[in-house]
């Protein structure tokens, strides 16, 4: 039975000198200081109740998830984050509906909410406190892929003037996304898990385009069913994104073993739940450029597993092939097989 998965962050969006970051509250504290929550909260339709029948959901019992889901909202409102970005929210259940946009509506939120194509139940909820923020405009993204998954943009604005603050030159605007990424059931997946990423950063860099927009500091919230070690954490580093996490606790790359996000659906522990900061002024590589370097390195790293070498690994792309070439049928077959 897969329990239920939390994890709070607070930053805030600062400048020191020309650097957006994400910083402790307790620093700079004549600056506007906003806190965000990204949360999945295990879609009632998918928590089992037995062991023994799997057929056994929280769904069929409404004093069970209603009861679940009022204790979420009643830590959320408790918390009073300026940003909640919730994953796996059941959007086929009108009363469920009804009852967070009603209690967070009432606590002075605006509510967005997006379901998964094709019907499956669940989807995401992104709220923003109108005393923090001015919402100027809000997008949804279809992954249209094998996961249904989707995604949702909004951007925003300071809603108190940074004028107000000793320090104005703060940053007034930024972009938030709420996404859950396909859950890796097998290797093979990882690579459509990556795609999805790099549809996210793509939308997020031709809205900037479409919209004259000077490069904004970029949030990125969400369950994104793989760790540290995995090869989206490694892209987004890439491309600039820095983890707040991992800034606020000062950890490295080495510490992937020090924290956990949730308990999965299999029963193992795992830290997947990440609130990424993009700074505007950071240096980024070309975004196809760095498609390509991570493609590329996945599949680097499933030849190297086989342990294969650079003559064995040749002869394995180049398959049935006679001549000292590859062909587009031949790499596509080995891919299949790594």
């Amino acid at each position: 039975m897969r329990k239920e998965r939390r994890t709070k962050m607070k930053t805030r969006i600062s400048r020191i000198g020309s650097y957006a970051i994400a910083s402790s509250l307790r620093d700079h504290p004549h600056q506007p200081c906003i806190s965000c929550t990204t949360f999945n909260i295990l879609a009632p339709i998918y928590k089992r109740l037995s062991h023994k029948d799997q057929n056994c959901r929280e769904s069929d019992y409404r004093a069970y998830w209603l009861a679940r889901n009022q204790r979420i909202l009643d830590s959320l409102l408790h918390e009073r984050s300026s940003i909640i970005c919730l994953q796996e929210f059941w959007v086929g259940n009108e009363e469920l509906v009804n009852m967070y946009e009603k209690r967070l509506g009432d606590a002075g939120y605006l509510n967005f909410k997006l379901g998964r194509t094709n019907n499956r139940g669940d989807g995401l909820l992104t709220a923003v406190h109108k005393d923090y923020f001015r919402v100027i405009n809000y997008r949804e993204l279809l992954f249209n892929d094998c996961g249904d998954r989707v995604a949702q943009l909004l951007h925003v604005e300071l809603a108190t003037p940074a004028s107000q603050y000793r320090n104005n030159d703060t940053c007034q605007e930024i972009l938030i996304v709420n996404t859950h990424l396909l859950f890796p059931h097998d290797s093979s997946l990882c690579i459509v898990r990556l795609q999805q990423v790099y549809k996210i950063l793509q939308y997020v860099e031709s809205y900037q385009k479409e919209n004259n927009l000077n490069p904004l500091p970029i949030l990125l919230c969400g369950d994104w069913n793989g760790s540290k070690l995995g090869h989206v954490y490694k892209f987004l580093r890439s491309q600039g994104f820095v983890s707040s996490y991992d800034t606020a606790h000062q950890y490295t790359d080495a510490d992937a073993h020090k924290w956990v996000s949730h308990l999965n659906h299999r029963g193992n522990v795992c830290g997947v739940d990440f609130i990424w900061l993009l700074n505007p002024n950071r240096y980024r590589k070309l975004l196809k450029t760095s498609w390509s370097e991570a493609v590329f390195g996945m599949f680097k790293s499933q030849l190297r597993k086989a342990s294969l070498t650079e003559e064995d690994a040749f002869a394995f792309l180049k398959a049935d092939n006679g001549g000292d070439y590859i062909t587009y049928s031949g790499f596509c077959e080995a891919l299949r097989q790594v």
